[in-house]
């Protein structure tokens, strides 16, 4: 069984041991940054489907950095 990345590792602890509406999630969305709350971001991408979790470029919880993408 494969380990999970950083990422993932995030992600996962957000939606089932925290509250994903508390985590800020900067995504590429085409040319444009976007960023909005994790809950969000799972809503619009309809579960990583159209927006895939590649795109992320960082993730925040209460202004502290969890992820960056280098």
């Amino acid at each position: 069984m494969p380990k999970k990345g950083i990422l993932e590792e995030i992600i996962s602890k957000a939606l089932y041991a925290d509250d994903a509406s508390s985590y800020l999630v900067t995504y590429r969305d085409y040319k444009d940054y976007k960023i909005i709350t994790l809950s969000d971001f799972i809503l619009i991408s309809e579960n990583f489907q159209t927006i895939p979790a590649s795109r992320i470029t960082k993730i925040e919880l209460k202004g502290r950095l969890l992820y960056k993408k280098n």
